[in-house]
């Protein structure tokens, strides 16, 4: 674990010296950045077992639990030889802030399903894409939204607890504050159960991610972001045993996100660009939910 990520853990728990510990004030009074990092950490601490044990929702699974865990044992371990290394404490704070590590953005995903968390995927998953996913032409939104779909499980799905009323509501606001002009497609037809919509955001502007559960397998995303260029066609790749397949149509891009578990995501998406679907909320935004949201 880095000196910096070790520096913040000890300050959100108490537990540095005055001096140091006026010194990281400083710098997150400072930087809107650090100030950021502390309460993301500060978010992690919370305690979601016993947050779920008060409420009548379901158990946290133990599949995310295990997830979160191996990630975090793995970002700790080259902590083994840290000992070796002289240490960089004693500079200044600002040179020794980091990306979020991966572990610490699957808690928070965990935690915006728990309590209905705005998340932005750029401080959350700012650690950097993987060789596969640099070395592929993907925008780096589609990255982020690559990156944080591989967090997620079925059972992740199992803290929605969505209506058609909040749905609803959600693609209101995306329509009207977000200045998207939003389709939820109907993939019930490849298989796919609609599941939730979310309201994300990527270098501060507006992403937005609709969750589909098939019969079998990983969740699959549909993720839209406002962007001017020229229409593109329908394109897929294989990225980090992810499948993802990307078009342009009327100044928003589609990425269409999943593991290839049975469902070609490439015909859907041109069915999905095509409009050979039907949508799930019209634009007056009545609810067209025929077995949606449904387990």
């Amino acid at each position: 674990m880095k000196t910096d990520e070790v520096m913040l853990m000890a300050y959100v728990d108490g537990e540095l010296p005055p001096d140091q510990r006026h010194e990281v004030e400083e710098h997150i009074r400072a930087s809107a950045e650090a100030a950021e990092l502390v309460e993301l950490l500060k978010a992690s601490r919370v305690d979601y077992r016993g947050a779920f044990a008060a409420q009548k929702l379901p158990p946290v699974p133990d599949s995310l639990t295990q997830k979160i865990e191996a990630m975090a044992r793995a970002h700790a371990a080259p902590a083994v030889n840290d000992n070796a290394v002289p240490s960089s404490a004693g500079g200044p704070v600002r040179s020794r802030m980091r990306s979020v590590p991966a572990w610490l953005a699957a808690a928070c995903v965990a935690g915006a399903f728990c309590g209905g968390l705005f998340l932005r995927l750029g401080p959350l998953l700012d650690h950097g894409p993987s060789g596969s996913m640099a070395a592929s032409n993907l925008s780096p939104w589609v990255q982020a939204a690559t990156g944080y779909q591989k967090l997620y499980t079925r059972d992740t799905l199992a803290y929605v607890s969505e209506t058609p009323e909040t749905s609803s509501k959600t693609v209101d606001d995306i329509r009207r504050e977000d200045g998207l002009a939003l389709r939820i497609p109907d993939l019930h037809s490849a298989g796919l159960t609609f599941k939730t919509v979310q309201r994300l955001r990527f270098n501060n502007k507006p992403l937005v991610q609709i969750v589909y559960q098939p019969e079998k397998g990983e969740p699959v995303a549909l993720c839209v972001m406002k962007d001017v260029k020229p229409d593109q066609a329908v394109a897929g790749q294989d990225v980090d045993s992810m499948q993802v397949v990307t078009w342009r149509q009327a100044e928003l891009s589609y990425a269409l996100i999943g593991k290839p578990d049975g469902v070609d995501l490439n015909a859907l998406g041109k069915q999905i660009s095509n409009r050979e679907v039907e949508q799930l909320f019209s634009d007056s935004t009545s609810v067209v939910l025929p077995g949606s949201l449904a387990g």
